[in-house]
């Protein structure tokens, strides 16, 4: 099993900027691909970005690219989401989530191809 915790979320300014974090525990040798999650209220759950097992590989969104850069540390165990320029529309629990599926250079972008879930993080940008 694989534990997820997620950090850094919290309120910012229309314009300003966020790090998220997420670090990983228990049997972290099966992550394979991680990515970021979001929902706002009352929406379902959105795919924002997700990273290949050794990070080469990166996809985002289109609401986000260019402005968000998700990252990653293995020996951290941990992964990263910059996000500048935060929009009101960005505000949203951010969920942290990891896939244990032997793909090297996979970025899935469903949230059913995805094993692990954090608890998530609230992020709220005022305009």
């Amino acid at each position: 099993q694989v534990q997820l915790v997620e950090s850094g979320g919290g309120l910012v300014q229309a314009g300003g900027s966020l790090r998220l974090s997420c670090v990983a525990s228990g049997r972290t040798v099966s992550i394979y691909a991680m990515g970021w999650f979001r929902q706002a209220p009352g929406k379902e759950r959105e795919f924002v970005a997700a990273i290949s097992r050794s990070g080469g590989r990166t996809y985002y969104a289109d609401s986000v690219k260019g402005r968000f850069t998700i990252s990653r540390d293995n020996a951290e165990n941990s992964e990263y989401l910059q996000m500048n320029s935060l929009k009101a529309e960005d505000t949203a629990v951010y969920y942290c989530a990891a896939d244990d599926s032997p793909r090297y250079l996979a970025t899935p972008t469903s949230g059913f191809e995805y094993d692990y879930w954090g608890q998530g993080t609230q992020v709220t940008v005022s305009s």
